[in-house]
């Protein structure tokens, strides 16, 4: 569900054929209230277009790129040459996450008593502020089973967290790297154990340690995306190698085998 009332230049947009013409195609914004964009012949592909109907049919659903809004006379000009593949994909499956999260804000107004609208007034506007979209809100919930209660409070958070959980499984990714440990003290296999313990105590993602051969351990962390899965790599291997070095250790970490 969309914040604004007109996307921005550069912005992908989930749209509907409605009608195709010998110029170009009409078609309506999903995420805009159905307000209708046009797609000039020209933005149809990047080489010549003797049919439109070899690229696009009424019905259809395509993602474009906007290239340009006039909100006075409610034009909105779009492009479908100027969308990859990867695009497409990433763009559509965020656009069905969105419908889910809605579904899913609905079942949360009836179990509330309350409707759609209240949701959004009282708080799944400021949960899409805070997370970027409804649906990783959601994905926060299943995953943490929490939310930040420092922001959001009242009679919803309990509820939204419970339906979250039953209804949504958090996308995750993994990301990994090569951690090497060395201690010359004698009781330093005890120092690199309390080390590689450390490497894995956090509580916002999972984060496995596995033996590779001495002095080296492979360190996976699983997040829901990369950004926070490299953070909390960094803060992993930060928390081993303060543990090894207070104690006259040295570390040593490699995001590739070597």
């Amino acid at each position: 569900m969309a914040n604004r009332e007109y996307p921005e230049p550069g912005d992908l947009v989930v749209c509907t054929v409605k009608s195709v013409r010998n110029f170009g195609a009409f078609v309506s914004l999903e995420e805009y209230d159905q307000k209708e964009g046009f797609i000039h012949i020209t933005e149809i592909a990047t080489g010549w277009v003797k049919r439109m109907s070899d690229f696009v049919r009424e019905g259809q659903r395509v993602v474009c790129r906007v290239l340009e809004v006039n909100p006075s006379k409610g034009h909105i000009d779009i492009s479908l040459k100027k969308v990859n593949e990867h695009q497409k994909r990433e763009t559509i499956q965020d656009w069905k996450n969105e419908q889910r999260a809605e579904k899913l804000l609905e079942i949360l107004g009836e179990k509330l008593g309350e409707n759609v609208e209240w949701c959004h007034e009282t708080f799944a506007n400021d949960l899409i502020e805070y997370y970027g979209t409804l649906y990783t809100a959601f994905e926060e919930a299943a995953s943490n089973d929490k939310l930040d209660k420092k922001l959001f409070k009242g009679k919803w958070v309990d509820a939204f967290i419970e339906i979250a959980i039953d209804n949504v499984t958090p996308a995750t990714i993994s990301i990994d790297g090569f951690l090497e440990l060395t201690s010359n003290a004698p009781d330093g296999i005890e120092h690199i154990r309390t080390a590689l313990i450390k490497a894995e105590d956090s509580e916002d993602v999972k984060i496995e340690v596995q033996y590779v051969g001495a002095p080296k351990y492979r360190i996976v962390v699983k997040g829901i995306d990369y950004k926070t899965a490299e953070d909390e790599m960094k803060l992993a291997v930060d928390r081993a190698s303060e543990s090894i070095e207070k104690n006259g250790g040295t570390a040593k970490f490699n995001r590739r085998e070597k």
